[in-house]
């Protein structure tokens, strides 16, 4: 993409979620930063009046709820880091509220948790909700609901909410603000030689190594996590921009096609609702593998997966439960709606069609994961 069409990634942008790290929020953790939060309502007051519909995912509840609590060390206890979020939660919303109302705004405080988008009809309620404030003029302020999940159903970080819910609303584009300017090709305070990232695509995998890799200890969060947030955003067809919090005018300036930051060019069209909740589970029930006949008429054909290319079963699912489509490696190739359980899909591994009354007393589809309830990872 050239210089010109990259600085339209954001000019064009009508819808624009808008993610900010607990650092930026907080000061350092010292207390919600009211003068920069302030300063972020008014750039999406500017926003709004400029025709774009904003949405805000902010961090910040667990370490305001600490200072509030008078807690000087990050807990450990599951117990009490939920306790200092629901606190915190109440002057995180309230610092909303004040600073976006004195820029003639609305506000809506959404908490999600990973339920709220794992299951069909509740991804389809929280997306009408957010489509609904939009249409108001409203500013959603969106949290990780911190205040009743555990570790086994947290999001990971906001860096994923914030692609989640840009791909749940089907947003143009992901602004990360975060305490870096940026990409770089290495850590800048570590290789003299690291070269700012000024462009490139979401998803290139050479971003990763870039970042940390993906199983650095970075990957708790910091750059590696914004990187795959990008590449999940990118999915619905989103840009991202990581860019400096502190960056005077930095909202303004984006829209205004100003290159700020690194911009991660999606290179995808925006998915279809269904398939794009399919892509958007974290947490799947269970996979199959197939060998590589199966793997190449899926992702080269984009034929449905029968169980005839299936090699093996993990985890334990049910009919219509979200599984992953894996080779011979292990390499997540696709997802999609199971259309056997788990028990009977280990009956039907190497089996055709012909042969499914006799192993299961029925014959139903004749595929294990149809086509048009499928989505490719890859």
């Amino acid at each position: 993409m050239n210089q010109q069409a990259a600085s339209t990634v954001l000019r064009d942008a009508r819808r624009i979620v808008v993610k900010v790290g607990s650092s930026l929020v907080t000061n350092e953790g010292r207390g919600l930063d009211e003068a920069a939060i302030g300063e972020w309502c008014r750039q999406l007051a500017f926003l709004a009046k400029d025709g774009r519909e904003v949405v805000m995912v902010s961090s910040g509840a667990i370490a305001e709820g600490m200072k509030r609590l008078g807690w000087t060390v990050r807990p450990h206890e599951i117990n009490e880091l939920q306790a200092a979020a629901a606190v915190g939660q109440m002057g995180l919303a309230q610092m909303y509220e004040t600073k976006l109302r004195e820029n003639n705004l609305g506000s809506a405080q959404v908490l999600l948790t990973h339920a709220d988008l794992a299951d069909r009809e509740r991804y389809l309620n929280a997306r009408s909700t957010l489509l609904t404030l939009l249409k108001l003029g409203v500013v959603p302020v969106i949290n990780e609901n911190d205040t009743v999940v555990n570790d086994e159903i947290k999001f990971g970080d906001n860096d994923t909410l914030g692609a989640l819910v840009a791909n749940l609303i089907e947003a143009d584009a992901l602004v990360i603000l975060t305490d870096q300017k940026g990409l770089y090709t290495a850590d800048p305070r570590k290789d003299p030689a690291a070269v700012f990232v000024r462009e490139a695509s979401a998803g290139d995998p050479a971003l990763e190594a870039m970042a940390g890799g993906a199983g650095s200890s970075l990957g708790r969060g910091g750059m590696i996590t914004k990187i795959l947030a990008a590449r999940r955003a990118a999915g619905s067809g989103a840009s991202t921009v990581i860019a400096w919090g502190r960056e005077p005018d930095a909202l303004v300036r984006l829209i205004k096609g100003d290159a700020i930051g690194t911009l991660l060019v999606a290179q995808t069209q925006k998915k279809q609702a269904r398939k794009q909740w399919m892509a958007d589970h974290l947490q799947l029930r269970g996979a199959v593998s197939v060998d590589d006949g199966a793997a190449a008429k899926v992702c080269d054909e984009g034929k449905s997966l029968l169980p005839i290319g299936m090699t093996a079963v993990e985890g334990e699912f049910s009919r219509g439960d979200v599984i992953a489509v894996r080779n011979a490696t292990g390499t997540e190739l696709a997802r999609g709606l199971a259309n056997y359980s788990s028990i009977e899909a280990r009956l039907l591994c190497r089996k055709s069609s012909s042969e499914f009354k006799k192993l299961l007393g029925y014959a139903a589809e004749p595929e294990m994961v149809h086509r048009d309830n499928m989505v490719l990872m890859k």
